[in-house]
């Protein structure tokens, strides 16, 4: 779980400050998306061990839910939280929003399939005329928040369990995990709230 965090962390990092040049105009983004069809070896390589990562972290997720349920079949006749967060309480909830968000953004900007005009060769016109559709502004603002809470509750876990825990490190941790769940959503959001406003167009 933590280490299969760890690369898709890695690269929503990469993938926000890439579609942030969204904000450059077409000549910008096209070039980087060009440059990241440039070799296709590489750009399956890593879609490889996007895919595996992602797997791998979707079962995790459900293999420990099934461990949990099974080591307490009954429930508690009274579940008071002592000290979970908000992002914890929500991860499992968030974590199937942004399966369903994972497969809608593939058909969406990687296919194709579920894009009303969609363009291989121009990556920029894509995004403005994908988001030029309210419902799918709507479903990627969700997403966002989604991502946002799992971002903070499993950046902190994922040093906890790699073993980085130490009173004298946990702040740096909780402040690490704060910032890139509210850097990589706002990210995404801006790129989708300028479109819908004509900000960018």
């Amino acid at each position: 779980m933590a280490v299969t965090g760890a690369v898709l962390v890695g690269f929503l990092v990469f993938h926000v400050s890439g579609n942030l040049l969204m904000f450059k105009g077409p000549e910008a983004m096209n070039g980087y998306a060009a440059f990241l069809k440039g070799s296709a070896a590489v750009l399956w390589s890593v879609r490889l061990v996007l895919l595996a990562s992602l797997v791998l972290h979707v079962h995790a997720a459900w293999s420990l839910t099934m461990q949990n349920r099974a080591a307490r079949p009954a429930g508690y006749a009274q579940l008071k939280r002592q000290s979970a967060t908000f992002s914890a309480v929500t991860l499992r909830v968030g974590g199937v929003i942004l399966l369903a968000f994972i497969i809608f953004h593939l058909l969406h900007f990687t296919t194709g399939t579920l894009h009303p005009l969609f363009d291989a060769h121009d990556a920029y016109g894509n995004v403005v005329i994908g988001f030029s559709v309210p419902a799918v502004v709507v479903f990627y603002l969700v997403a966002m928040a989604a991502l946002a809470l799992h971002l903070h509750h499993g950046v902190w876990s994922l040093f906890q369990t790699l073993g980085w825990n130490h009173p004298h490190v946990n702040p740096l941790r909780r402040r690490v995990a704060t910032l890139l769940s509210i850097l990589i959503p706002v990210g995404f959001s801006l790129i989708v709230l300028a479109v819908a406003f004509q900000v960018i167009q």
